[in-house]
């Protein structure tokens, strides 16, 4: 059976490493004797896939991994025995059960949601309802991505679903692309809005926390964006 798992990290634990996570929950998936499944070969591992790794310093509400068990009791029954061996700022939330023909959660990965605040002195006072419309109207929004082998200038505004401001708590909700084609970071989306105004940007001001990591149930040209658990049933 092909379980879907979801779960949170948050505190001190967003500095840890996507391959330490990872590590971490191998370990823990041990320790609560859960029936996991293994490769075959000369060096068996546990089959496990997370979903969108997360940068370090992100905090997050929707993270996802698919793991493969031999026998299950229940969704609940195994959350509560992973959950048992948690440390503080780890979190199961939810369990799905997965049917055969779902493909895996990386491969799965179409957009993920953001809620952006700001450190105490960092808060933008250009900030405002008015001033994300206006650069969400934008009809091109030309970025520089670099990464560790090149640099490319490109137009981020197809790769941006929803871009707004809450102004009662002073947070940006962007809702990106997050597939391994587009991987669309938020603080690129928020340079590109601090270069809009002409402000200097500082990455170290942001606090960052992904909400949610969606599927695409629909088709490129009428994109259907749901949770990654929505594709798997109560069990």
């Amino acid at each position: 059976m092909r379980l879907r798992v979801k779960f949170s990290k948050h505190g001190v634990l967003r500095f840890i490493g996507h391959l330490d996570v990872m590590r971490y929950f191998q370990k823990a998936i041990r320790r609560a004797g859960i029936d996991i499944a293994y490769s075959t070969g000369f060096s068996p591992h546990q089959i496990m896939s997370f979903a969108a790794p997360l940068g370090v310093g992100l905090e997050s509400n929707g993270e996802y991994m698919d793991i493969e068990v031999h026998s299950l009791t229940s969704a609940g029954e195994f959350a509560d025995s992973l959950n048992a061996q948690m440390v503080d700022g780890i979190k199961i939330l939810e369990v799905r059960l997965l049917p055969d023909n779902a493909g895996n959660a990386m491969a799965s990965v179409a957009a993920a949601g953001y809620t952006i605040a700001f450190r105490e002195g960092f808060q933008p006072d250009f900030l405002t309802s008015s001033v994300i419309d206006d650069f969400y109207g934008q009809d091109e929004i030309i970025v520089t991505k670099k990464t560790k082998k090149s640099t490319s200038t490109f137009n981020m505004k197809p790769y941006i679903y929803a871009c707004c401001f809450d102004e009662q708590n002073g947070t940006m909700s962007l809702t990106v692309d997050a597939s391994s084609a587009g991987n669309i970071k938020p603080a690129l989306v928020v340079k590109a809005l601090y270069d809009y105004k002409h402000q200097a940007f500082d990455e170290f001001g942001l606090l960052v926390t992904r909400e949610e990591t969606y599927t695409n149930v629909g088709t490129p040209a009428d994109m259907q964006l749901k949770p990654l658990g929505f594709v798997g049933s109560d069990y």
